[in-house]
């Protein structure tokens, strides 16, 4: 286990301010997205497109464990 995990040290995305400030967020892209809808519909293939390689990145954790288990000896 982690010593931090039991000392009481709070993890930074947990506090009141940074719940309040996703929220914010969350709100802002809304409405944005809602102003400009018109404009992204004709090109949400392109949004999808350049999802693509950020799903495989942040997917597979970055590159280099492809198929690789914790206790391979490759």
């Amino acid at each position: 286990m982690d010593s931090d995990f039991h000392s009481g040290a709070r993890i930074w995305y947990r506090s009141r301010a940074s719940i309040v400030v996703a929220m914010l967020a969350v709100v802002l892209v809304f409405f944005i997205i809602r102003e400009h809808w018109e404009h992204l519909a004709g090109r949400w293939i392109y949004l999808l497109l350049f999802l693509c390689p950020l799903m495989h990145l942040f997917g597979h954790g970055g590159h280099g464990n492809h198929g690789k288990s914790e206790d391979s000896n490759d």
